[in-house]
């Protein structure tokens, strides 16, 4: 398991060239400054997590990842497949979680999915992929595309924070899907930048 903190790669490229597409936002980033976020490059670890802190608060996922963590190991799809169901459930997971948990370190396991083969894929393969395993809808992998793949150009439309520092930044009521792709279409191929910054936008008041 990663120990070490790594965060998401980006500098003056980046910064230069949205703040040229998009003054406003340009702004933003300025008055804001760097942002730090951390990225999990052990991409199995990440889909169990994915998993894990769907529809529950940071502080009850907190518990329940360092419970899996303590009763795992190593976050390995072997690992997990060695923990009866009923312990790994005892974690503080429902039924359903905890077999989406097992089906996916299976499929890893034995094959059936190839975890390395997402690296060479396009960001819209990639979701392809990863949306056939149980418990990763488009938003997840969207997330893992950013947080594990590290890929430059993600803007996510299934993300509330995302669509609300959007709303923040341009004034505006509400978001329509067209505006939205006007937006990303505007600020590639560094969406995944202007992702970070409409997330601490969403923040503020």
């Amino acid at each position: 398991m990663e120990t070490n903190p790594q965060y998401y790669p980006y500098g003056e490229t980046e910064i230069q060239a949205l703040a040229k597409k998009d003054p406003k936002l340009g702004q933003a980033i300025k008055d804001i400054g760097m942002i730090r976020r951390e990225v999990k490059t052990d991409l199995f670890s990440s889909l169990i997590s994915s998993v894990v802190s769907q529809q529950i608060s940071n502080k009850a996922y907190a518990t329940v990842w360092s419970r899996i963590v303590t009763a795992v190991g190593d976050l390995t799809p072997k690992n997990i497949l060695s923990i009866p169901r009923e312990d790994l459930k005892a974690c503080g997971l429902s039924y359903k979680k905890t077999d989406w948990i097992q089906s996916i370190a299976q499929a890893v396991d034995d094959g059936s999915f190839d975890l390395e083969s997402l690296t060479s894929l396009s960001d819209e393969d990639v979701i392809r992929e990863l949306i056939r395993l149980p418990g990763i809808g488009k938003w997840t992998a969207e997330m893992l595309l950013i947080f594990s793949l590290q890929r430059p150009d993600i803007l996510s439309y299934g993300d509330l924070a995302i669509r609300r520092g959007i709303q923040k930044l341009y004034g505006l009521d509400k978001l329509s899907k067209n505006d939205f792709e006007s937006i990303r279409q505007r600020l590639s191929p560094y969406n995944t930048v202007a992702s970070l910054y409409f997330w601490e936008l969403s923040k503020t008041d």
